[in-house]
């Protein structure tokens, strides 16, 4: 298989499918998980799919990712909205493309949703396209590496 993109998930993502369907939708992580390999193979990739509640671990997968991977798809999940940490680890492995993915639209949800720590350093955002932001995201990295 071909270069390794990392998609990390964060808090929570573990519930989909049965947190908040209506804005989530009913697609459970396992699911993403497949659609991700099945593109990945489309394309020439292979992934490392992994999700955590804890932030300390996400910050430990980006930094493994600056020495394994060829990119990273993030869905930081509400860390997103607060996490200097995961900003600050984002940047430490730059110039490794980075797309940071969002389930739901955050600009059309509550205000403290609308801005994300980790948005400036990341290579483009895709958000409110639920499950398919993360084969897009996957598409687009595929252009870049």
């Amino acid at each position: 298989m071909g270069k390794t993109v990392f998609v990390l998930n964060g808090p929570n993502l573990n519930t989909l499918g049965k947190r908040e369907p209506a804005i989530y939708g009913g697609k459970n992580l396992a699911a993403i998980e497949a659609d991700c390999h099945e593109t990945a193979a489309e394309l020439g990739l292979s992934i490392d799919f992994r999700q955590s509640n804890h932030e300390g671990y996400l910050v430990d997968w980006i930094q493994e990712a600056g020495d394994r991977a060829a990119a990273i798809v993030i869905n930081p999940g509400a860390y997103g909205h607060t996490s200097i940490a995961l900003h600050d680890a984002i940047r430490s492995v730059a110039p490794l493309p980075a797309i940071e993915v969002h389930l739901s639209n955050i600009h059309a949800r509550e205000p403290f949703r609308h801005h994300t720590m980790t948005s400036p350093v990341v290579t483009g955002v895709i958000c409110g396209l639920g499950p398919l932001g993360y084969t897009l995201a996957l598409r687009a990295l595929a252009a870049r590496i």
